[in-house]
């Protein structure tokens, strides 16, 4: 039997670095996209591509004949145009050149942002609202990719939903980049302290991404076994529950600074995972041990 070929596209970033990692275990060979010569993970079995998969001859090149393509692009900053050309956009040539090309599958990096979490939405499965166009850059470009890979015929595309995904790296928003704002500014340490923290760990993650990448969960009919054939199909990727107590109060001990815990309503329930774990995918990081490794790199920061 070959090695599945799969596309993962912002090879070298947090979550695309844990997927290609994750698929040369699995034995597939990776076609790595990135920008720069020299980013792609040095794993057996991963090819460097370098080019702009917003580029349709790119893109169509570095398709041709795979059994799978993985997203996970969307800039870490910038403007709402910025993140729409590049996380929309881009993401539609690439996408759109799989089908083109005859890639069976469409593995879909999204996000936990595109639900309503407000104070009365209780726990979010996928069949829970979506955001309003007040919600925000992110959250409202990350509904709209969704909904465009939702129209997108031609192939079985799979909506990955994590939320808050913890995991170390320069790049890592809840490892790194918010922490860092913590210790910069006072505003920033304020919280609701019963709130919800939703999280997964990236290595939990990109299992389920590569899993699902290399056919180890096989499309299905039935949407609780696998992914539908043919169809698009979100599943949310969400470890254990826990609060912003324990996110905030981590991230300040190991900065030696004080949370600010603020009143008011807040969104407490959780993102319900039924669907993942239905198709095998148990997480292995505990929230001990992700808020352990979180706690050691704060304190390099």
């Amino acid at each position: 039997m070959t090695s599945p070929i799969v596309v993962v596209t912002g090879a070298n970033g947090l979550v695309g670095s844990h997927v290609v990692a994750a698929l040369s275990e699995r034995g597939a060979t990776v076609r790595a996209v990135v920008r720069r010569l020299g980013a792609a993970p040095d794993l057996p079995g991963v090819e460097e591509h370098v080019g702009d998969f917003a580029d349709p001859a790119f893109a169509g090149s570095v398709v041709a004949g795979a059994d799978a393509l993985v997203t996970t692009v969307h800039p870490l900053g910038g403007d709402g145009e910025a993140q729409r050309r590049v996380g929309l956009d881009g993401t539609l040539v690439v996408a759109s050149a799989a089908v083109e090309a005859g890639v069976p599958l469409l593995v879909h990096v999204s996000t936990a942002a595109v639900y309503d979490r407000s104070p009365s939405a209780g726990d979010v499965s996928e069949e829970s609202a979506l955001v309003g166009d007040d919600a925000g850059d992110y959250a409202v470009i990350k509904r709209d990719v969704d909904a465009a890979l939702a129209r997108l015929q031609g192939t079985t595309r799979v909506l990955l939903r994590p939320p808050a995904i913890l995991g170390p790296g320069a790049s890592s928003v809840w490892n790194s980049v918010v922490p860092a704002g913590i210790r910069d500014s006072e505003q920033q340490r304020h919280a609701q302290p019963d709130k919800t923290f939703a999280w997964v760990h990236v290595t939990d993650l990109a299992v389920l991404a590569a899993d699902v990448a290399t056919g180890a969960i096989a499309v299905s009919s039935d949407v609780s076994s696998g992914p539908v054939s043919g169809d698009c199909t979100p599943v949310n990727v969400a470890s254990g529950p826990a609060t912003q107590r324990d996110y905030v109060g981590t991230v300040t001990r190991a900065l030696g600074v004080d949370p600010v815990w603020d009143d008011g309503d807040a969104w407490t329930g959780q993102i319900v995972a039924d669907r993942a774990r239905g198709w095998g995918w148990a997480p292995k990081v505990s929230l001990a041990d992700a808020f352990a490794e979180l706690e050691a790199g704060v304190r390099e920061l």
